[in-house]
């Protein structure tokens, strides 16, 4: 059956009797006879970062100046906000639309950004997991059975492939069952190196 998540946040509407319709009774009270499912519409929105500065004088009658630090961010210098590169990998790898569609998405909010940029934001990010990737990897190998398996892809311009030929993707689960992870290990070759690399260490029994 349908129903909606407890934690959401909720906004009470009041339906009130206009003083006509409630003139004379006794006590009023409100009751709750509805309920709807509401969403508020992707919202594109530009952040700016001003930095304040301290400029201090020294005995030498040089200036020096002291700059409020500005906060982390992974991918350094980049036009994108976390938020906005959260919201990318969620919609292309859990939401299944490819960066095309995501370009249409941002261009129809105001953003104006290319796919290739999209592209060479998540590419940038390889580096970024790699600490995370390998943690899930050792709570998989952490579990007492790992499952796996293959799926056939298209990957276009790949270099020395043709479109047509076949290329893999392998999943692997595992970890304590109160905590699966799943990765994913793209394979152009459908090399049996792969099962073996990502079970190697295996501890299970």
């Amino acid at each position: 059956a349908d129903g909606f998540d407890e934690n959401l946040p909720r906004i009470q509407v009041r339906l009130t009797l206009d003083e006509a319709e409630k003139a004379g009774a006794n006590k009023t009270f409100f009751s709750k006879v509805k309920e709807e499912l509401d969403i508020v519409p992707a919202q594109a929105r530009v952040i700016e970062y001003w930095q304040e500065k301290a400029v201090f004088e020294q005995e030498d009658g040089t200036q020096q100046l002291a700059c409020a630090a500005r906060p982390v961010h992974p991918l350094d210098k980049c036009l994108a906000s976390v938020q906005l590169l959260a919201w990318i990998l969620v919609a292309k790898y859990a939401d299944a639309l490819p960066l095309y569609r995501l370009e249409g998405i941002l261009k129809r909010h105001g953003g104006r950004i290319s796919r290739t940029t999209l592209a060479n934001w998540i590419i940038r990010l390889d580096d970024v997991f790699k600490p995370l990737i390998n943690l899930l990897r050792e709570q998989q190998l952490d579990g007492d059975y790992l499952q796996a398996d293959e799926t056939r892809l298209q990957v276009l311009k790949e270099t020395g492939k043709s479109a047509q030929s076949d290329k893999w993707m392998w999943v692997i689960r595992g970890g304590p069952p109160d905590r699966p992870a799943v990765l994913f290990e793209y394979d152009p070759s459908r090399s049996e190196e792969v099962p073996l690399r990502l079970l190697d260490g295996f501890r299970g029994t």
